[in-house]
Protein backbone atom coordinates (compact mmCIF):
# COMPACT_ATOMS: atom_id res chain seq x y z
CA UNK A 1 0.00 0.00 0.00
CA UNK A 2 1.22 3.63 -0.78
CA UNK A 3 0.11 5.77 2.20
CA UNK A 4 0.86 9.53 1.43
CA UNK A 5 1.80 11.79 4.32
CA UNK A 6 0.87 15.42 4.92
CA UNK A 7 4.43 16.44 6.77
CA UNK A 8 4.23 20.13 6.45
CA UNK A 9 4.02 19.90 10.15
CA UNK A 10 7.28 17.86 10.59
CA UNK A 11 9.25 20.56 11.95
CA UNK A 12 6.72 22.35 14.27
CA UNK A 13 7.91 22.94 18.04
CA UNK A 14 4.46 22.56 19.25
CA UNK A 15 2.63 19.82 20.68
CA UNK A 16 1.00 18.51 17.11
CA UNK A 17 4.55 18.86 15.44
CA UNK A 18 6.40 15.92 18.03
CA UNK A 19 3.08 14.42 17.27
CA UNK A 20 3.83 14.15 13.93
CA UNK A 21 7.59 13.24 14.17
CA UNK A 22 6.90 10.71 16.96
CA UNK A 23 4.18 8.96 15.53
CA UNK A 24 5.74 8.63 11.89
CA UNK A 25 9.17 7.71 13.07
CA UNK A 26 7.63 4.90 15.57
CA UNK A 27 5.37 3.67 12.46
CA UNK A 28 8.76 3.50 9.67
CA UNK A 29 10.01 1.71 12.93
CA UNK A 30 7.33 -1.18 12.54
CA UNK A 31 6.01 -0.96 9.10
CA UNK A 32 7.96 -3.12 6.64
CA UNK A 33 5.45 -3.39 4.28
CA UNK A 34 3.59 -0.37 3.15
CA UNK A 35 5.37 2.93 1.18
CA UNK A 36 5.61 5.88 2.34
CA UNK A 37 5.34 9.45 0.61
CA UNK A 38 5.71 12.67 2.48
CA UNK A 39 4.74 15.54 0.84
CA UNK A 40 6.35 18.66 2.06
CA UNK A 41 5.89 22.69 1.67
CA UNK A 42 9.28 24.37 0.29
CA UNK A 43 10.51 25.89 3.73
CA UNK A 44 9.67 22.46 5.07
CA UNK A 45 12.67 21.00 2.81
CA UNK A 46 15.55 23.08 3.93
CA UNK A 47 14.82 20.67 6.80
CA UNK A 48 17.60 17.41 6.82
CA UNK A 49 15.12 15.77 9.34
CA UNK A 50 13.01 13.58 7.46
CA UNK A 51 13.47 10.04 7.41
CA UNK A 52 15.95 8.13 5.12
CA UNK A 53 13.33 5.30 4.52
CA UNK A 54 10.42 7.49 2.66
CA UNK A 55 10.44 9.42 -0.75
CA UNK A 56 9.69 13.11 0.13
CA UNK A 57 7.87 15.07 -2.37
CA UNK A 58 8.33 19.41 -2.62
CA UNK A 59 5.83 21.93 -3.83
CA UNK A 60 6.56 24.76 -4.08
CA UNK A 61 4.73 27.22 -1.53
CA UNK A 62 5.42 30.70 -1.34
CA UNK A 63 4.64 30.84 2.53
CA UNK A 64 4.63 27.55 4.89
CA UNK A 65 2.22 26.19 6.62
CA UNK A 66 2.54 27.41 10.28
CA UNK A 67 2.96 30.68 9.07
CA UNK A 68 -0.43 30.22 7.14
CA UNK A 69 -2.02 29.28 10.16
CA UNK A 70 -0.55 32.49 12.33
CA UNK A 71 -2.38 34.45 14.75
CA UNK A 72 -2.22 37.09 11.26
CA UNK A 73 -2.01 34.58 8.24
CA UNK A 74 -3.48 31.87 6.14
CA UNK A 75 -3.07 29.83 2.98
CA UNK A 76 -3.00 31.23 -0.19
CA UNK A 77 -5.09 29.01 -2.49
CA UNK A 78 -1.88 29.22 -4.94
CA UNK A 79 -0.29 27.67 -2.12
CA UNK A 80 -2.73 24.70 -1.78
CA UNK A 81 -3.21 24.09 -5.25
CA UNK A 82 0.63 23.42 -5.07
CA UNK A 83 0.34 21.23 -2.50
CA UNK A 84 -2.73 19.12 -3.89
CA UNK A 85 -1.34 18.96 -7.24
CA UNK A 86 1.69 17.46 -5.88
CA UNK A 87 -0.26 14.04 -4.36
CA UNK A 88 -2.45 14.25 -7.62
CA UNK A 89 0.80 13.36 -10.09
CA UNK A 90 0.75 10.28 -7.20
CA UNK A 91 -1.29 7.23 -7.06
CA UNK A 92 -1.67 6.75 -3.69
CA UNK A 93 -3.75 4.33 -1.73
CA UNK A 94 -4.45 6.43 1.41
CA UNK A 95 -3.70 9.42 2.97
CA UNK A 96 -2.78 10.83 6.40
CA UNK A 97 -2.75 14.29 7.50
CA UNK A 98 -0.97 14.22 11.14
CA UNK A 99 -2.72 17.84 11.91
CA UNK A 100 -5.55 19.44 10.29
CA UNK A 101 -3.67 22.53 10.80
CA UNK A 102 -1.98 21.92 7.15
CA UNK A 103 -4.76 20.76 5.91
CA UNK A 104 -5.27 21.18 1.64
CA UNK A 105 -7.43 19.31 -0.42
CA UNK A 106 -7.25 15.74 -1.86
CA UNK A 107 -8.84 15.27 -5.55
CA UNK A 108 -7.07 11.63 -5.86
CA UNK A 109 -9.39 8.78 -5.73
CA UNK A 110 -8.24 7.51 -2.33
CA UNK A 111 -9.13 7.65 1.88
CA UNK A 112 -8.11 10.24 3.70
CA UNK A 113 -7.27 10.47 7.85
CA UNK A 114 -7.15 13.75 9.04
CA UNK A 115 -5.79 14.43 12.66
CA UNK A 116 -8.32 16.68 14.75
CA UNK A 117 -6.10 16.89 18.11
CA UNK A 118 -8.42 19.02 19.86
CA UNK A 119 -12.03 21.32 19.56
CA UNK A 120 -10.47 23.85 21.64
CA UNK A 121 -10.77 26.86 18.79
CA UNK A 122 -14.48 25.68 18.58
CA UNK A 123 -15.20 26.07 22.17
CA UNK A 124 -12.70 28.95 23.19
CA UNK A 125 -12.89 30.64 19.48
CA UNK A 126 -11.69 34.08 21.41
CA UNK A 127 -8.78 32.77 23.49
CA UNK A 128 -7.77 31.28 19.57
CA UNK A 129 -8.05 33.80 17.07
CA UNK A 130 -7.38 37.42 16.93
CA UNK A 131 -10.00 37.98 14.89
CA UNK A 132 -13.03 37.13 13.39
CA UNK A 133 -12.02 36.63 9.86
CA UNK A 134 -9.39 34.21 10.62
CA UNK A 135 -12.04 32.38 12.50
CA UNK A 136 -14.10 32.05 9.27
CA UNK A 137 -10.89 30.92 7.76
CA UNK A 138 -10.29 28.19 10.12
CA UNK A 139 -13.95 26.99 10.72
CA UNK A 140 -13.93 26.47 6.48
CA UNK A 141 -11.05 24.85 6.14
CA UNK A 142 -11.64 22.27 8.98
CA UNK A 143 -15.18 21.89 8.23
CA UNK A 144 -13.91 21.14 4.44
CA UNK A 145 -11.41 18.75 6.11
CA UNK A 146 -13.56 16.72 7.99
CA UNK A 147 -15.95 16.20 5.47
CA UNK A 148 -13.50 15.20 3.42
CA UNK A 149 -12.21 12.44 5.74
CA UNK A 150 -13.05 8.95 5.67
CA UNK A 151 -11.29 8.93 9.43
CA UNK A 152 -10.85 11.30 12.03
CA UNK A 153 -7.93 10.39 14.15
CA UNK A 154 -7.37 12.00 17.63
CA UNK A 155 -5.69 11.48 20.36
CA UNK A 156 -7.85 11.25 23.40
CA UNK A 157 -11.30 9.69 24.53
CA UNK A 158 -12.05 13.50 25.64
CA UNK A 159 -11.18 14.89 22.01
CA UNK A 160 -12.83 11.47 20.38
CA UNK A 161 -16.49 12.50 22.60
CA UNK A 162 -16.21 16.38 22.45
CA UNK A 163 -15.45 15.69 18.40
CA UNK A 164 -18.33 13.75 17.99
CA UNK A 165 -20.67 15.75 19.73
CA UNK A 166 -19.28 19.29 17.95
CA UNK A 167 -19.43 17.89 14.63
CA UNK A 168 -22.28 15.51 14.74
CA UNK A 169 -20.21 12.46 13.65
CA UNK A 170 -21.14 8.72 13.99
CA UNK A 171 -18.72 7.16 16.77
CA UNK A 172 -17.64 4.97 13.93
CA UNK A 173 -16.08 8.08 12.02
CA UNK A 174 -13.38 8.87 15.02
CA UNK A 175 -10.48 6.91 16.54
CA UNK A 176 -8.01 7.19 18.93
CA UNK A 177 -4.17 7.04 19.10
CA UNK A 178 -2.60 8.33 22.12
CA UNK A 179 0.55 10.12 22.54
CA UNK A 180 3.92 9.45 24.77
CA UNK A 181 7.11 10.79 25.64
CA UNK A 182 10.69 10.47 24.57
CA UNK A 183 13.00 8.27 26.16
CA UNK A 184 14.94 11.47 26.73
CA UNK A 185 12.05 12.17 29.59
CA UNK A 186 13.80 10.34 32.45
CA UNK A 187 15.17 9.72 36.08
CA UNK A 188 18.17 11.51 35.83
CA UNK A 189 20.82 11.68 38.57
CA UNK A 190 21.80 15.24 39.79
CA UNK A 191 24.74 16.57 38.41
CA UNK A 192 26.97 19.23 36.89
CA UNK A 193 24.93 19.20 33.60
CA UNK A 194 21.61 19.41 35.61
CA UNK A 195 23.16 22.28 37.70
CA UNK A 196 24.53 24.17 34.65
CA UNK A 197 20.55 24.42 32.95
CA UNK A 198 19.17 25.74 36.27
CA UNK A 199 21.89 28.16 36.27
CA UNK A 200 21.17 29.37 33.02
CA UNK A 201 17.57 29.90 33.57
CA UNK A 202 19.02 32.15 37.12
CA UNK A 203 17.51 29.09 39.07
CA UNK A 204 19.69 27.09 42.08
CA UNK A 205 20.08 23.29 43.05
CA UNK A 206 17.51 22.36 45.74
CA UNK A 207 15.62 25.40 45.67
CA UNK A 208 11.93 25.07 44.94
CA UNK A 209 9.94 26.04 41.56
CA UNK A 210 6.79 25.82 40.00
CA UNK A 211 6.77 24.62 36.17
CA UNK A 212 4.21 25.24 33.60
CA UNK A 213 5.24 23.76 29.92
CA UNK A 214 3.19 24.36 26.96
CA UNK A 215 2.35 27.47 24.71
CA UNK A 216 1.98 30.18 25.71
CA UNK A 217 -1.29 30.92 24.41
CA UNK A 218 -4.30 32.55 26.30
CA UNK A 219 -6.19 29.01 26.69
CA UNK A 220 -3.61 27.77 28.22
CA UNK A 221 -4.73 29.93 31.53
CA UNK A 222 -1.41 31.53 32.65
CA UNK A 223 -2.67 34.87 33.54
CA UNK A 224 -4.52 32.87 36.44
CA UNK A 225 -1.37 30.97 36.93
CA UNK A 226 0.58 33.72 37.64
CA UNK A 227 -2.42 35.06 40.03
CA UNK A 228 -2.17 32.21 41.91
CA UNK A 229 1.70 32.38 41.85
CA UNK A 230 1.81 35.67 43.60
CA UNK A 231 -1.15 34.47 46.27
CA UNK A 232 1.00 31.81 47.20
CA UNK A 233 4.25 33.15 47.69
CA UNK A 234 2.35 35.85 50.67
CA UNK A 235 3.24 32.96 52.58
CA UNK A 236 6.44 32.71 54.36
CA UNK A 237 6.77 28.94 54.27
CA UNK A 238 6.84 30.05 50.04
CA UNK A 239 8.45 32.89 49.95
CA UNK A 240 11.53 31.93 48.37
CA UNK A 241 9.42 29.77 45.44
CA UNK A 242 9.91 30.65 41.61
CA UNK A 243 7.42 30.21 38.40
CA UNK A 244 9.36 28.96 35.49
CA UNK A 245 7.11 29.06 32.47
CA UNK A 246 8.40 26.80 29.58
CA UNK A 247 7.23 27.31 25.99
CA UNK A 248 8.20 29.85 22.55
CA UNK A 249 7.24 32.89 23.26
CA UNK A 250 9.23 34.57 20.61
CA UNK A 251 8.49 32.78 17.53
CA UNK A 252 5.10 30.82 18.24
CA UNK A 253 3.37 32.15 15.43
CA UNK A 254 0.11 31.34 17.18
CA UNK A 255 -2.34 34.10 18.89
CA UNK A 256 0.04 34.54 22.21
CA UNK A 257 -0.84 35.49 25.72
CA UNK A 258 2.80 36.80 26.38
CA UNK A 259 2.17 40.66 25.78
CA UNK A 260 -0.41 40.75 28.68
CA UNK A 261 1.43 38.55 30.86
CA UNK A 262 4.42 40.65 30.92
CA UNK A 263 2.49 43.43 32.19
CA UNK A 264 0.62 41.64 35.04
CA UNK A 265 4.23 40.26 35.83
CA UNK A 266 5.51 43.85 35.93
CA UNK A 267 2.12 45.13 38.13
CA UNK A 268 2.60 42.50 40.43
CA UNK A 269 6.14 43.01 41.11
CA UNK A 270 7.33 39.48 40.00
CA UNK A 271 9.74 40.44 37.52
CA UNK A 272 12.29 38.40 39.34
CA UNK A 273 10.59 35.44 40.68
CA UNK A 274 8.90 34.62 36.87
CA UNK A 275 10.85 33.37 34.17
CA UNK A 276 10.08 32.95 30.69
CA UNK A 277 12.67 30.38 29.04
CA UNK A 278 11.31 30.22 25.55
CA UNK A 279 11.42 26.97 23.39
CA UNK A 280 14.44 24.39 24.78
CA UNK A 281 15.80 21.08 23.83
CA UNK A 282 14.47 18.38 25.42
CA UNK A 283 17.36 17.19 27.46
CA UNK A 284 17.34 20.95 28.57
CA UNK A 285 13.87 20.30 29.64
CA UNK A 286 14.17 16.98 31.06
CA UNK A 287 16.84 18.89 33.29
CA UNK A 288 14.30 20.67 34.21
CA UNK A 289 11.57 18.45 35.00
CA UNK A 290 13.85 16.50 37.46
CA UNK A 291 14.50 19.61 39.41
CA UNK A 292 11.04 21.18 39.81
CA UNK A 293 9.09 20.95 42.86
CA UNK A 294 5.73 20.38 40.32
CA UNK A 295 4.39 20.61 37.16
CA UNK A 296 1.43 22.43 36.88
CA UNK A 297 -0.87 22.72 33.95
CA UNK A 298 -3.91 25.43 34.46
CA UNK A 299 -5.33 24.88 30.73
CA UNK A 300 -8.89 25.74 30.55
CA UNK A 301 -9.25 22.28 27.62
CA UNK A 302 -6.40 20.34 26.52
CA UNK A 303 -6.98 17.25 23.86
CA UNK A 304 -4.04 15.39 25.30
CA UNK A 305 -1.68 17.55 27.14
CA UNK A 306 2.06 15.70 26.63
CA UNK A 307 3.78 17.58 29.03
CA UNK A 308 1.70 15.60 31.78
CA UNK A 309 3.78 12.52 30.16
CA UNK A 310 6.69 13.63 30.30
CA UNK A 311 6.78 15.09 33.53
CA UNK A 312 5.42 11.76 34.79
CA UNK A 313 8.34 10.13 33.31
CA UNK A 314 10.92 11.89 34.61
CA UNK A 315 9.12 11.34 38.21
CA UNK A 316 7.94 14.87 38.55
CA UNK A 317 4.18 15.47 40.46
CA UNK A 318 1.69 17.10 38.18
CA UNK A 319 -0.95 19.89 38.93
CA UNK A 320 -3.55 19.95 36.69
CA UNK A 321 -6.73 21.64 35.52
CA UNK A 322 -10.03 19.23 36.00
CA UNK A 323 -11.08 20.01 32.47
CA UNK A 324 -10.30 18.16 29.32
CA UNK A 325 -8.49 15.54 28.99
CA UNK A 326 -5.89 15.55 31.60
CA UNK A 327 -7.66 13.58 34.50
CA UNK A 328 -7.93 11.28 31.78
CA UNK A 329 -4.18 11.33 30.54
CA UNK A 330 -2.58 11.44 34.69
CA UNK A 331 -5.49 9.58 36.39
CA UNK A 332 -4.75 8.52 39.86
CA UNK A 333 -1.66 10.28 39.74
CA UNK A 334 -2.08 13.88 39.49
CA UNK A 335 -4.17 16.21 41.69
CA UNK A 336 -6.88 18.29 40.16
CA UNK A 337 -8.18 22.08 40.38
CA UNK A 338 -10.82 24.36 38.99
CA UNK A 339 -8.47 26.30 36.14
CA UNK A 340 -10.95 29.45 36.79
CA UNK A 341 -10.93 29.30 40.81
CA UNK A 342 -7.64 31.31 42.27
CA UNK A 343 -8.08 29.91 45.76
CA UNK A 344 -8.72 26.46 44.88
CA UNK A 345 -5.73 26.07 42.63
CA UNK A 346 -3.43 27.99 45.24
CA UNK A 347 -4.73 25.55 47.71
CA UNK A 348 -3.75 22.66 45.94
CA UNK A 349 -0.72 23.93 44.59
CA UNK A 350 0.40 24.51 48.50
CA UNK A 351 -0.62 20.90 49.65
CA UNK A 352 1.91 19.53 47.53
CA UNK A 353 4.52 21.77 47.95
CA UNK A 354 3.72 21.53 51.91
CA UNK A 355 3.88 17.80 52.00
CA UNK A 356 7.00 15.60 50.76
CA UNK A 357 5.01 12.28 51.62
CA UNK A 358 2.82 13.53 49.12
CA UNK A 359 5.24 14.59 46.80
CA UNK A 360 6.77 11.34 46.91
CA UNK A 361 4.03 9.18 46.40
CA UNK A 362 2.71 11.27 43.29
CA UNK A 363 6.09 10.83 41.62
CA UNK A 364 6.03 6.69 41.93
CA UNK A 365 2.32 6.83 41.46
CA UNK A 366 3.18 8.97 37.84
CA UNK A 367 6.52 7.08 36.42
CA UNK A 368 3.83 3.58 36.73
CA UNK A 369 1.19 5.74 34.69
CA UNK A 370 3.63 6.85 32.15
CA UNK A 371 4.43 3.82 31.66
CA UNK A 372 1.08 2.93 29.79
CA UNK A 373 1.76 5.36 26.80
CA UNK A 374 4.46 3.92 24.44
CA UNK A 375 5.19 5.21 21.01
CA UNK A 376 5.32 1.75 19.58
CA UNK A 377 1.76 0.81 20.82
CA UNK A 378 0.78 4.34 19.05
CA UNK A 379 2.13 3.23 16.26
CA UNK A 380 1.06 -0.10 15.85
CA UNK A 381 -2.84 1.29 16.88
CA UNK A 382 -2.34 3.32 13.82
CA UNK A 383 -1.01 0.08 11.35
CA UNK A 384 -4.24 -1.11 12.18
CA UNK A 385 -5.99 1.70 11.31
CA UNK A 386 -4.01 2.03 8.11
CA UNK A 387 -4.19 -1.30 6.80
CA UNK A 388 -8.33 -1.54 8.00
CA UNK A 389 -9.21 1.91 5.93
CA UNK A 390 -6.63 1.13 3.01
CA UNK A 391 -8.03 -2.65 2.38
CA UNK A 392 -11.68 -1.69 3.06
Amino acid sequence: MRIGVDACTWNNRRGFGRFTRELLEAVLAVDKTNEYLFFIDSESAESNGFPSNVKTIIAQTQVSPMEAASASGRRSVKDLWSMSREVLRHKIDLFFFPAVYSYFPIFNRTKIIVTVHDVIADHHPELVFPNSRLKMFWKLKQNTAIRQAHLILTVSEYSKREIIEYFKLPESKVRVVSEAARSVFSVLQPGSEINQTLSRFGLEPDKPFLMYVGGISPHKNLNTLVDTFHLIIQNANFSSVKLVLVGDYKDDPFFSAYPSLKKQIDRLGLSDKVIFTGYIEDLELAHLYNSTSMVVLPSLEEGFGLPAVEAMACGTPVAASHRGSLPEVLGKAGLFFDPTDTENMAETLRHILGNHALRKEMSQTGLARAKEFLWNKAAKDMLVIFNELGNN
